[in-house]
């Protein structure tokens, strides 16, 4: 599966294949029309007590990822990304989206990897 990242602001592209929201919250300011998601998958995002804690410190990232797998590795957790990996379509892309700019220091930072060792 060839898993792509984006904020859910940028334009929608024929290429981004399945889009994926991956957030807790609903984007501000913009509609579901114009985020042009097949899924909103807000259980495979962080808690919002994670989120909260993490508050995108760079020095907390590596505690961030660990806390973040543990989630992700409860049977919810597992339900959550099993619910994205089936909406992909067979074969094609996954982009992955949330609203915050610095996607390297976010959850899609580690979800990708996560999904990346599904594969």
């Amino acid at each position: 599966m060839e898993l792509r990242t984006k904020r859910v602001y940028d334009e929608p592209s024929p290429d981004d294949g399945t889009r994926v929201l991956a957030d807790r919250l609903w984007p501000r300011g913009i509609t579901r029309e114009r985020a042009h998601v097949a899924l909103w998958a807000k259980e495979v995002a962080p808690s919002n007590e994670l989120r909260q804690w993490y508050a995108h410190d760079p020095e907390r990232f590596d505690e961030f990822e660990a806390r973040y797998r543990a989630e992700l590795d409860t049977p919810e957790g597992q339900a959550a990304l099993r619910a994205v990996v089936d909406a992909v379509e067979p074969g094609g892309p996954l982009t992955l989206l949330t609203s915050t700019t610095a996607i390297e220091l976010s959850h899609l930072a580690v979800l990708t990897k996560v999904l990346s060792e599904l594969a």
